[in-house]
């Protein structure tokens, strides 16, 4: 038990001798500014060391007590309210603690702990530009050594290059300065240099176990490779160590949903919406999650309930757009038009609306005023994202040239011997969610996701992409040696295992893009099956360009871009073909909802399963399915999206002109 506090000479003294206890005695340290306020009432230092007393004994209402009229009383305080920050995020007020938190940074920008805290805050709602400059800021303001003031100015400035050169001369000095490395690390990380960075990171805690906000920097670096097993062991350490860190618990719903544990992201985020119920952020991300886990009434509910917080957010507006089955009113018209007049609406915003308009408007059967929607957010969206069709032309040259039928001859037999994966690949929005559903009905496969593992692994060997004039892909290629072909094999089947929540042993990757990479698939994984989805090149390319892809699919915003993607594709695909007979199998849209039955058991067939009649009833499979067909997939066959394109057909010249001998000869490639 504690003793009495001594008795001590002046004021000061007193004051510096509770500061002290604080980290040792929190306890002594609140009786000892107890007497100072029964001294001196009211007395702001002391009533300070009191609360922050109270809140590291876990005395959250004491503290809040004490804290908010003390806020009130010294509205110029940073001190005051940086505590007020973290007492309000201890008692799950998460939207009063940013609050403070901005107040206190505000006034004094210098408190690298309130930038920190409030980086974790500002992720756990989706401000990611504002989380990442709060984070730059703690980096900037932690850095007490003044060797490392000047590197962490340029990486808070943006200022990538000089902040590079800067740390890479201070740790050739000094190697072992887990400050200036986990500051590198964010310089890679920055660049996309994801695999320098973790190398980085993992020296860091090498050095610094105990490093909290590198081992954060560390899992978000593996999750960006798709390196999710290693990721999810980091965030547990993480929660360990502060369970209540509202980043870490982003990160652990953002990790539990790619995982496929959608039962544990809903948890997540319904906890920390108790905490932030006037975030429309948040909101929005709890929407997703449920529609992906199946639950669209509740889905529709969340994103009503972010629109209420915040009408101008034109992401939710999409959200409920593509749920593909949701009816917009007439007062939701309205009120999107009205959020396009707004001149300070910005650009991510406005897109938004566009699609969901564009949507709202084609089930109106207005369609001319639909495609004048789907067109301005597709031009607004192209003149933000970067994409060379030439690149990809380049792309399939290059399989062609390099990946030929001698090369492959040559190297039969390698690769890793496992049957496990289906790869499902094509274009989006040409079936290929229909195809897993109906696969992943059958007793003997697992629906996972679109995992990105072949293209990380396509990127990691071209020297950080898998095309363009600088990359090493098809060089490398040629010079892989067997055993490093089964080796990637067996990497790719690890690094998936932990998407495997069934004792199934088979499981789907229905990764679209993945048909570009299908002559390294082979040489990892000789015995998989490929199924290649195909629809008919109009109705496939104009479904893309009415869908806003949360990411990748830099293609689809143009008519000529997707024009020349399928194009390329068909290319590539008919290569395949030549240089590997049967070594995929087509299903063709069109032909899935003519004959079904006749269909799913071919492609049965050539997976090596038996028939099963679940595969045929597979809209009653009650899996997560994450993509933009998930709502579609859930019914029954129709055929109602066969030839929706023909009411946009006025519009179409461009798409026209670049598909058309493609167009001529579907389903076959030209000749």
């Amino acid at each position: 038990m504690s003793s009495a506090p001594e008795p001590v000479g002046t004021l000061d003294v007193a004051l510096a001798h509770a500061a002290q206890l604080l980290a040792t005695d929190p306890g002594l340290a609140a009786e000892q500014a107890t007497e100072i306020l029964a001294a001196v009432p009211g007395h702001p230092a002391a009533a300070l060391t009191l609360a922050r007393a109270h809140r590291l004994q876990g005395h959250g209402a004491a503290a809040l007590a004490v804290l908010e009229p003390l806020a009130r009383a010294q509205p110029n305080s940073a001190a005051a309210h940086l505590e007020l920050g973290l007492a309000l995020a201890n008692a799950h007020r998460g939207d009063d603690a940013i609050l403070a938190l901005r107040r206190a940074v505000k006034l004094k920008p210098d408190l690298p702990d309130a930038w920190c805290i409030l980086g974790d805050h500002l992720t756990l709602l989706g401000e990611t530009a504002a989380a990442d400059a709060a984070y730059a800021q703690h980096i900037r303001y932690s850095t007490r050594d003044p060797r490392l003031l000047e590197p962490a100015a340029a990486l808070c400035e943006g200022r990538i290059a000089d902040a590079e050169h800067l740390l890479r001369g201070h740790l050739k000095q000094h190697p072992t300065d887990v400050a200036a490395i986990r500051m590198l690390a964010e310089v890679g990380a920055r660049i996309g240099r994801y695999g320098d960075a973790e190398k980085l990171l993992s020296r860091c805690l090498e050095l610094a176990p105990g490093f909290l906000a590198a081992r954060h920097n560390l899992a978000v670096v593996l999750q960006k490779q798709a390196k999710l097993a290693a990721a999810v062991s980091e965030v547990d350490l993480l929660l360990t160590a502060d369970p209540a860190n509202p980043g870490y618990r982003n990160l652990a719903a953002s990790l539990a949903a790619r995982l496929g544990d959608m039962a544990r992201a809903i948890g997540i985020y319904e906890g920390v919406l108790r905490e932030y119920p006037r975030q429309p952020k948040l909101w929005m991300s709890y929407g997703h999650t449920l529609k992906t886990a199946g639950r669209s009434a509740d889905a529709i509910d969340a994103y009503r309930r972010c629109l209420g917080l915040a009408p101008h957010l034109g992401e939710a507006w999409w959200s409920l757009a593509n749920l593909k089955t949701f009816r917009f009113s007439a007062a939701d018209m309205a009120a999107m038009r009205r959020q396009l007049e707004r001149e300070d609406l910005a650009d991510e915003d406005r897109f938004h609306f566009d699609f969901a308009l564009g949507k709202a408007l084609e089930d109106a059967g207005d369609y001319a005023a639909s495609f004048g929607h789907y067109e301005a957010g597709n031009h607004l969206r192209r003149n933000n994202i970067a994409w060379s069709a030439a690149d990809y032309t380049a792309h399939v040259k290059g399989s062609k040239s390099v990946l030929a039928a001698g090369f492959f001859a040559a190297r039969a037999g390698w690769g890793a011997t496992a049957r496990d994966p289906i790869f499902i690949v094509g274009l989006p929005r040409a079936g290929s969610t229909l195809i897993e559903q109906i696969l992943s009905s059958h007793s003997q496969v697992e629906g996972t996701m679109e995992l990105p593992d072949i293209i990380q692994i396509a990127r990691e060997l071209g020297g950080a992409t898998a095309r363009g004039p600088e990359s090493r892909y098809f060089e490398t290629l040629a010079q892989l040696p067997r055993e490093e072909c089964a080796r990637l094999g067996e990497r790719y089947l690890a690094q998936t295992r932990i998407q495997r929540h069934s004792t199934a042993p088979r499981f789907i990757d229905k990764m679209p893009n993945n048909f570009a990479h299908i002559g390294l698939m082979h040489l990892m994984l000789p015995n998989a099956r490929i199924v290649d989805a195909r629809r008919h090149p109009l109705g496939c390319c104009f479904s893309a360009f009415k869908q806003h892809f949360a990411r990748g699919q830099a293609f689809s915003y143009s008519l000529e871009d997707l024009g020349r993607y399928y194009r390329d594709y068909v290319e590539l695909m008919a290569h395949y073909d030549s240089v590997l007979p049967g070594r995929v199998h087509r299903v063709i849209y069109e032909r899935m909802v003519d004959d079904t039955e006749a269909e799913v058991r071919r492609l049965l067939e050539y997976c090596g399963l038996d028939f099963e009649p679940a595969c045929l009833n597979f809209h009653e499979n009650d899996r997560a399915v994450r993509t933009a067909s998930s709502e579609q997939v859930r019914r029954p066959i129709y055929r109602d999206s066969l030839d929706q394109w023909r009411h946009f057909e006025p519009w179409l010249d461009p798409l026209k002109q670049a598909l058309a001998p493609i167009v001529e000869s579907y389903p076959d490639p030209p000749t």
